[in-house]
């Protein structure tokens, strides 16, 4: 099982940064208001906690909740992300996310290939998961649907980074 370990610092810092884009992605692709926001954001986080608590079919996943509950690891992470983020505009914060995921991807496979298919079915949870959120239009939660148009095209765009049919 690939852990912390596994990886140099950067490398960690990489792929904990592309388990955060991969929701930010989905919410940059249609920002729902700051409520709908709000939704995704708790989306992305259940979704960490689940694969501590209910386990996760990738054993990497465990290991990098576990980063995520260091200071030093989750502040590395988000101070990198935001870096790549700087000044960039919803449609531009989109890209980069999904690179920050190819980046990401693209080190578990080198470095644990045994871990790199459960990493990257757990990435695509995440993004569903906010995706599922909150309603996209509609008015004070009312009508709207449930996945937008550029959520789905953003979730497909996923799932060809991370090379998952």
């Amino acid at each position: 099982m690939a852990d912390r370990s596994t990886f140099t610092a950067e490398e960690w810092n990489q792929v904990m940064q592309g388990v955060m884009a991969a929701g930010i992605a989905v919410t940059a692709a249609d920002p729902s208001g700051l409520w709908g926001m709000l939704k995704e954001g708790m989306a992305s986080s259940r979704a960490l906690l689940g694969a501590k608590t209910e386990g996760s079919p990738a054993q990497l996943a465990t290991a990098i909740v576990e980063g995520f509950e260091r200071s030093e690891d989750r502040n590395a992470a988000r101070d990198g992300l935001q870096a790549a983020l700087k000044g960039a505009k919803p449609d531009e914060i989109k890209t980069r996310c999904i690179e920050a995921v190819r980046q990401a991807a693209a080190i578990v496979d080198a470095k644990a290939p045994a871990d790199a298919a459960g990493f990257k079915s757990w990435l695509l949870q995440i993004s569903q998961s906010v995706a599922e959120a909150a309603k996209e239009g509609g008015f004070l939660g009312f009508g709207g649907t449930p996945v937008s148009d550029a959520e789905k095209a953003t979730l497909a765009e996923l799932s060809g980074a991370l090379k998952v049919a």
